[in-house]
């Protein structure tokens, strides 16, 4: 039976992390997201949210905190396992992006940039 609660374990949320994850510059986007991602050795996915506050006021960055935490919790088990991944909402396109964009972008830029960095997929 899978879980779809999100344990601490696959959160990113130290400076060095994030740092690690951007050195690495492997990065996908679209329309709604920008993934940067780089390998780790724990064997499951696990992300870390930034979003800049040229997104509009605390209240809209909080949104969309909540909005991608949701789908990667939704999406987890649908993620190439074995990467890191810092996720940034596209600035322009965030007013009309549902959690289901979200959910859709998440997946498959994940498992392009699986494909490039060579982790294998589920």
């Amino acid at each position: 039976m899978k879980r779809y609660s999100i344990p601490r374990s696959r959160r990113i949320k130290a400076a060095r992390d994030f740092a690690r994850i951007y050195e690495a510059r492997t990065r996908a986007g679209d329309a709604h997201l920008l993934v940067y991602a780089a390998t780790n050795a724990v064997g499951y996915p696990r992300f870390g949210v930034s979003v800049s506050r040229k997104l509009g006021p605390s209240v809209t960055r909080s949104h969309l905190k909540r909005l991608l935490r949701e789908a990667f919790r939704l999406s987890q088990h649908d993620l190439p396992n074995g990467l890191d991944l810092i996720l940034i909402p596209q600035r322009g396109r965030t007013e009309s992006s549902q959690l289901a964009d979200f959910q859709r972008s998440l997946v498959d830029l994940s498992r392009r940039l699986a494909k490039r960095i060579g982790v294998a997929q589920t």
